[in-house]
């Protein structure tokens, strides 16, 4: 998330109550998980083996419960739970805003465009020229859709991201992270009925263009898909995954998260992806392997019984 305009460190550290070490002449831009962050940005880390890779981040402001050594020109926010600080933030400049009417006034909707009864559209949405938005479909605030995009009934676009923060010894122990990003869908993508894509945590969901996606699909946080790939029923991606160009999923796929399916790779029906893959290959089944090879596993394990009863023969 891009603030409107730069904000002071000063006032950033002032606001979450942090100790303010480094450089006390920044201006914040902007708000970012780590790895989305740009220059400019906010980011948190609470836990000390990813202490590395924060400080030496694209992020210039971070958000951290110890002092360490501050990496030049950046600026350390120091406090006990950079978590709820961040929180915190988010709740200040992307503050929750309550629908009063169906379409709001501040969404920006273009030429040719038919949006269909009972549609839902927030805050600061843009839809682009000549699409078709179907009855029952929800579209959250700041949602961007581009031209020639058609979303098929009882589909929800930007509903928050599936991201808490475990507290142990609490009766509620699981603490909301705040969601600030959008989903960005690009021109003539397709979506089918009862899909869910979730906005990111902080950046962006990306459906490329001219992609086609079919009923009952999950698409999590922070998702990249490429262009002009076509995604079967009821599949579910996990957040922050990126999925190549020419990417085919038949149905029933679940791809787990912070991974990377490559360009053109196809994926058979009921496979289950826990880890990345190759492009321009053909995969089955869980864990997912190269087809061929995973029908030549499921052949050996047929023969065990047969292969079992000979052994004890001898």
């Amino acid at each position: 998330m891009k603030f409107n305009e730069p904000i002071a460190v000063t006032e950033i550290a002032a606001f979450i109550g942090a100790e303010l070490v480094g450089n006390k002449d920044l201006q914040a831009t902007g708000i970012n998980e780590i790895h989305k962050v740009t220059p400019g940005d906010i980011s948190f880390v609470d836990f000390e083996k990813y202490y590395n890779a924060s400080l030496n981040s694209a992020a210039t402001i971070i958000i951290i419960n110890k002092k360490v050594d501050v990496p030049e020109g950046k600026a350390l926010l120091v406090l006990d739970d950079p978590f709820s600080a961040y929180v915190k933030l988010v709740k200040r400049f992307r503050p929750f805003e309550p629908a009063t009417k169906a379409i709001s006034d501040t969404a920006v909707i273009g030429e040719g465009t038919v949006i269909q009864p009972n549609v839902f559209i927030g805050h600061h949405v843009r839809i682009g020229r000549n699409c078709i938005i179907h009855p029952g479909v929800v579209i959250y605030d700041y949602s961007v859709i581009g031209d020639n995009v058609i979303i098929q009934g009882g589909t929800i676009i930007g509903g928050d991201a599936f991201y808490f923060k475990t507290r142990k010894g609490q009766e509620l122990k699981f603490d909301k992270m705040e969601s600030c990003g959008r989903v960005v869908i690009e021109n003539g993508v397709e979506i089918g009925a009862g899909c869910t894509i979730d906005k990111g945590v902080s950046g962006d969901t990306i459906i490329g263009q001219g992609t086609k996606m079919d009923n009952q699909i999950h698409v999590g946080h922070g998702v990249v898909i490429g262009k002009n790939c076509l995604i079967a029923a009821q599949v579910g991606i996990a957040g922050k995954t990126i999925i190549e160009d020419d990417v085919t999923i038949w149905g029933q796929v679940g791809i787990s998260k912070d991974l990377t399916i490559g360009k053109g790779a196809v994926l058979n029906a009921q496979s289950g992806v826990p880890s990345s893959l190759a492009g321009g290959k053909i995969y089955f089944g869980t864990p997912a392997l190269e087809a061929r090879e995973k029908m030549k596993e499921l052949a050996w394990v047929k023969r065990i019984p047969e292969i079992w009863e000979q052994l004890h023969k001898k």
